[in-house]
């Protein structure tokens, strides 16, 4: 036993230290020292102890000489950890931020962490960067530059604010099955077949399935969501032309709401989302009867995201399209199963972004009165 250190316990820090143990609550590090100087107190070895406490026999040493040397509390309490000095300061950081976020060098299409660590040689006293440096300071800035992500970055002015609050308005109003309200879109989808037969899963293996594929052709799925009750359908086409348009606005007004007095049809811009459509592929006594019973209400352009049917068919593909099927008969037969299903279980969309919130999130893209401005500077001259 190691006598240059003896623990001898007073009897109120007995009972702090049993209190600890036995509550069990704190810090594993701060327990497992009160279990040492409980056992040291004891009379027990620092060889037994570390057995016993599951630590090391170092451990044991030094718990016991900061309790002699300073006190309980000090023994108790976690020694401040030196680890090494940090290779990149705060200047630093800021210029692998810089660099980080800038275009990387010519004939490179981004930047990588090889590329970075010579780039901070170049630009700092550092005789070397490692990888694994630059990794970790960028894990903790938050920053991935070899990452990438495309969208569109709408302009908000008084077009868009003009349609965007037009659709929020139509999904905020009450239900009415006289004038029911219907998001309608498309998505176009490729008809892949199997180049080999794949090897279905087994217990301990997945299922297997050839990189190469064979093209069968496409195929395009219309899709209708009803705002306000749990209802959707698709029709899978060839194409997605103005004619199809037409014909998927005959079947809404005759298939699907027959009773109803008229339709407000929330769609996007694209060139095929016309009235004029209808007029292409029906005769004009036809293509006005249709037209009476429908009222299109556009999205903005690039906010597509508006439109409630994304949403469900963002759906549609994780849940029954996210695979390879080969032909059109097939895809239809899995479309209906997948819509049977849906609108059996009466799913719907829980729409959130209303048009006081459009004014809160987007307040200040909103565009200005035209007096605006004058009214300022008049209120800030008086």
């Amino acid at each position: 036993m190691n006598v240059r250190y003896r623990v001898t316990l007073e009897a109120s820090e007995r009972v702090q230290l049993v209190a600890m143990v036995l509550g069990g609550k704190g810090a594993v590090r701060r327990l497992k020292r009160a279990q040492i100087l409980l056992a040291a107190d004891s009379g027990s070895t620092d060889e037994e102890i570390a057995r016993n406490v599951s630590v090391g026999t170092s451990t044991v040493y030094r718990t016991k000489q900061r309790f002699v040397e300073e006190g309980l509390e000090r023994a108790l309490s976690e020694l401040p950890r030196v680890g090494g000095q940090r290779k990149l300061g705060v200047v630093d950081e800021s210029l692998l931020v810089a660099v980080a976020c800038s275009k990387p060098p010519v004939g490179r299409a981004r930047w990588t962490l090889q590329l970075l660590a010579d780039e901070m040689v170049r630009l700092t006293v550092h005789d070397s960067v490692s990888d694994e440096t630059i990794r970790r300071r960028l894990d903790e800035l938050q920053l991935k530059p070899w990452q990438e992500k495309m969208w569109c970055i709408p302009k908000v002015d008084a077009e868009f604010v003009a349609r965007m609050e037009d659709v929020l308005a139509l999904y905020a109003e009450p239900p009415d099955e006289r004038r029911p309200v219907v998001c309608f879109d498309e998505t176009p989808r490729q008809l892949i077949g199997e180049d080999r037969v794949p090897v279905r899963a087994e217990p301990g293996k997945r299922r297997r399935f050839d990189y190469e594929y064979v093209r069968n052709g496409t195929a395009n799925v219309f899709m209708f969501v009803d705002v306000n009750r749990p209802w959707r359908h698709a029709k899978v086409t060839d194409q997605r032309t103005c004619m199809d348009f037409a014909e998927c606005m005959r079947d809404l007004v005759d298939e699907h709401y027959p009773d109803a007095e008229r339709i407000r049809v929330v769609l996007d811009n694209l060139s095929a989302h016309s009235a004029a459509a209808l007029y292409k592929r029906f005769a004009p006594e036809e293509a006005r009867r249709i037209l009476s019973r429908i009222e299109f209400h556009f999205t903005p352009k690039h906010a597509s995201w508006l439109n409630m049917v994304e949403i469900e068919i963002g759906v549609m593909v994780r849940q029954c399209l996210g695979r390879r099927i080969a032909e059109k008969a097939t895809l239809v037969s899995e479309i209906t199963a997948w819509q049977r299903r849906r609108n059996a279980e009466r799913a719907g969309i829980d729409w959130m972004f209303t048009v006081e919130r459009a004014r809160e999130k987007l307040g200040r893209a909103y565009p200005r009165p035209a007096g605006h401005a004058l009214a300022r500077a008049i209120k800030a001259a008086a």
